[in-house]
Formats: structure tokens, sequence, C-alpha cells
């Protein structure tokens, strides 16, 4: 039983007992008032004695009233404030806990300050550099105090001079984020970084760094989104070791990375490399490690893609399966390619038709994002969707036989690729086609999402907003995969 729920149920104990009194003093005041009334009322004058007995306590209980209000004084107010200039001794306690190491004592020493529960609050991504002496952080944890900030989570990187802190911060939300910085500067910490955070961050970093080494484990093309998630707001590209073209790219990273400040290079698994970038915010070595290890999992596992299909039958009543593919698929999309027109694949590739058969190693890699594949009851492949990582940004695209076309496939794979990107986190897809592709312009806008349209030389580029977009359940196939 916690404090608060023991000084709840003696407070419930109080009243009891006085509403028993008070009736008691009730039953002994009507008593002596009877007797009173016997004994004065049967004197001579008794009842203009008793008149004059009650206007004269009407007139003490009036004159009570009035002096009571006149001289009153408001109670303190109880908001757990404390003067700013002043923190008690039990921040300067926690905060040198927090120094050494435990997270609860950095919690406590902001939870001396906390904001009450009336007022809102906003959660933030704090990173600051202070000195590696005694001392440095507690002095930290007592500004934020000052403040009335609440700290949730802590973890420290140590550098070769001086130590990262990260904070998770829930603060009052009438505290701006410059004047939270200011706070934080005067206390001596240095290049500090905040940004929102949202209830996904409250997870413990044990906790998540796991959760994405299972997802990293179940599906090769997980790698970039769990490195993505484990860092931070940041770039990643993958660089094959040789291009859709068949040269050779030059992609080359030793087998134990390379850190620089702001970018990290790491030996890409299925060859070439990656390459991490985060502007202005340097990667640290303990960031680095982790990264590392995480591709070196993938490594270890090797080409993975999660199995499982759904089979679907078309409105004229054929029945398509709709799958995960990988390279072993490879095969299959070159005899589809052979099968497809010319306007069909430049409308597709946007470049020679010769060249489209050198995508198809890149595309049915899980490293560079998924693809959907949908095969007749015959085993036949009539038709591809991606959705491909690129930077920041998730691109999707649609490949479907000319016998094949218009039947609802686009438009179902297209929809089915929207909510992975949705499930992965993606703010938006983007599709580059040509303005003269009405079927992909008609797939995007059924998809009943904001649309911006940008077209240059003929090129029309779709981008759709997923913000704002209810995360869909996904077919049973594809959460098998997850």
């Amino acid at each position: 039983m916690t404090d608060t729920t023991s000084a709840k149920t003696a407070h419930r104990r109080h009243h009891w007992r006085r509403d028993v009194i008070e009736l008691a003093a009730v039953f002994t005041a009507v008593a002596v008032a009877d007797a009173v009334a016997n004994l004065i009322g049967h004197q001579p004058g008794g009842p203009y004695l008793l008149i004059v007995s009650a206007l004269a306590l009407a007139v003490t209980a009036g004159f009570h009233t009035w002096w009571a209000r006149r001289h009153s004084h408001a109670p303190p107010p109880h908001d757990g404030t404390r003067p700013a200039t002043s923190p008690s001794p039990s921040d300067t306690d926690t905060g040198a806990e927090a120094e050494s190491g435990s997270g609860t004592g950095a919690r406590a020493a902001a939870g001396a300050g906390r904001a009450p529960t009336v007022e809102g609050t906003a959660l933030w991504r704090m990173r600051t550099t202070v000195r590696d002496v005694p001392g440095s952080l507690a002095m930290v944890c007592a500004a934020l105090a000052r403040h009335r900030v609440d700290i949730l989570t802590l973890q420290t990187h140590p550098l070769a001079r001086g130590t990262v802190d990260e904070f998770l911060l829930r603060a009052p939300a009438r505290l701006p984020a410059r004047e939270l910085g200011r706070a934080v500067s005067t206390a001596g910490g240095s290049s500090t970084w905040i940004e929102r955070a949202d209830a996904h961050d409250l997870v413990d970093a044990p906790t998540r760094v796991l959760g994405l080494a299972t997802r990293t484990a179940l599906d090769a093309a997980e790698l970039p989104l769990a490195l993505r998630q484990l860092l931070g707001r940041c770039t990643i590209r993958s660089l094959p070791a040789v291009s859709a073209t068949g040269r050779r790219t030059g992609a080359s990273t030793p087998v134990e990375g390379v850190l620089e400040e702001t970018v990290m290079r790491l030996r890409d698994p299925s060859g070439g490399a990656l390459t991490i970038e985060r502007p202005h915010l340097p990667f640290t070595p303990t960031e680095f490690a982790r990264a590392r290890a995480l591709v070196e999992l993938d490594a270890r596992l090797g080409p993975r893609v999660p199995r499982g299909a759904q089979v679907l039958t078309l409105p004229e009543g054929n029945e398509i399966t709709v799958r995960r593919a990988d390279p072993t698929d490879l095969p299959a999309a070159r005899a589809m390619h052979d099968r497809c027109s010319d306007q069909t694949l430049r409308m597709r590739y946007h470049g020679p038709v010769q060249d489209a058969d050198r995508y198809l190693d890149h595309l049915l890699g899980p490293r560079f994002g998924r693809t959907l594949a949908v095969q007749t009851a015959s085993g036949r492949l009539v038709a591809l969707g991606h959705l491909l990582w690129d930077g920041d940004e998730t691109e999707v695209a649609l490949l479907v036989e000319d016998d094949w076309q218009r039947r609802g496939i686009g438009s179902e794979l297209l929809r089915r690729l929207v909510a992975l990107a949705i499930e992965a986190g993606c703010e938006s897809v983007y599709a580059v086609t040509q303005a003269s592709n009405t079927g992909m312009v008609a797939a995007m806008r059924s998809l009943a999402l904001p649309l911006d349209y940008q077209i240059e030389e003929g090129t029309l580029v779709v981008t759709a907003r997923l913000d704002a977009t209810p995360v869909r359940s996904l077919p049973p196939y594809e959460q098998a995969g997850r």
C-alpha cells in the first residue's frame, strides 16, 4: 500500500468518527435544551426569557461570522513549488546519486519539482555534454528540478573528454525548448540538442535494442529501419558493391567500420557499404558500437525473408497469391519482363528497356526495402510491388504484366505497400512515373490520402502523406513476418 493510499484511508476513518461525535453532540444538545426549556418555561415570564436568549444567541453567531470573514487568511498554496533560487537539500542529494549512475536518483532529482498534474506537460529528448568531474551531472539535474522538469530516463555516453548525457524529460508545456536549453547551458552543459519526443520513447534502452534485434532477426529488410529507430533522426544509404548497370561502385568499408563525427560507415553484409549520417549531432562511440552489433547480427543470420502468403479472388473470379518476394524469384521476374511490352517496362524503369533486368538484383534484395509478388494459381509471376528505402524518404513502385492490368492488382499491391510503410513509421511515400501513366495516378488516388503532385519535363512525382492515416491491420502473412 502506498503512502497516498494510507493517507486517504486514514482520512476516511476520521470522517466516520467525526460524524458519530457530532451526532452524539446533537442528541446531548437536544436533551439539554429540552431540560432548560421545561425548567424555565414553567416559571413566570419564562417564554419571554427564552425569546431573549434566542435573540442573543443569533446576534452572537452573526458577530462571530462577520469577525471570521474579516480576519481570515487564505491557506498557503500547496503546489509543491519552491523558490527557484534555493533548491532544497534533497535536490542536491538526489543529483549526487544520479552522478554515480543511478537512473532512479536522477529521476528523483527532477521529480522533486514536478509540475502539478492539472498542468499540461510535454515530452522532450535532450542530449548535452558535461565535464567528466564529480557533481557536473548533479548541477544539470538541479537546474532541471528548478524548472519542474521530470527526468524519465537517463543514458550516459562516455567520451575521451567529457560525457554525453541523453535525457528523456517531461516538462511543463509552457516551458519552451530555448529556455530549457539555456538552463542546462547555465548549469554547465554544452552542445545541447533538444527535440520533441513521444510515448514510444518511454521504453528503456535495453528493451528497445532487444526489440529491434528481434525485428532484424525475422526480416533482413528491417535493418535500415532498426538502425534509424536506434539512432534517432538520421539518413541511411546502402551503396551496393556493384551498381544495377553492372559497374563496380568502389564502395568498400573496413570490417570494424568507420566513425567520423556525424557519419558512420559499416560494411553491408550483402556487399557494399552502409552510410549513416546525422547532421549537427555527432555519433558517440556507444551508438557506433550498438549499430555495428546490429549489423553483425544481420550478417550472421544471412539472407532471410518471412514466409507466408494470402490468396485473393479478383472480380472476374481468378485467384491470385500475394507474398513477399526474395532473390529466388529472380528467374520468374525476368520471365515476366519478357512478357511485358516495351511501353510497360519504360513506364516502370524510366530508361532503356534492355536495362530492366539489371535492376532486379537490387529490387529483390531485402536490404533496399520490401517487395511483394503476385502469382497466379499456376505459379506464374504476374506483378511486383516495391517499397524502397530512399534515405529519409520512401518510394513505391509497381509493375503489372500487360495481360493482368486493369484488374485491380496494382491498387491492391499499392494499398499493402502503404500499410507496410505506415507500420514502419514512414511519414510519406512517393511514386515516380510519367504524366501519361493514368493507371498509377488512379491507384495513388484510390488510397484516399492527401496527395502532392510535381511535374518536371514529363516526369510526375506523386507524394502521399501518411502521418494522419491510422494503421491498418496487416494480412496474416505479413504479420507472421514481423
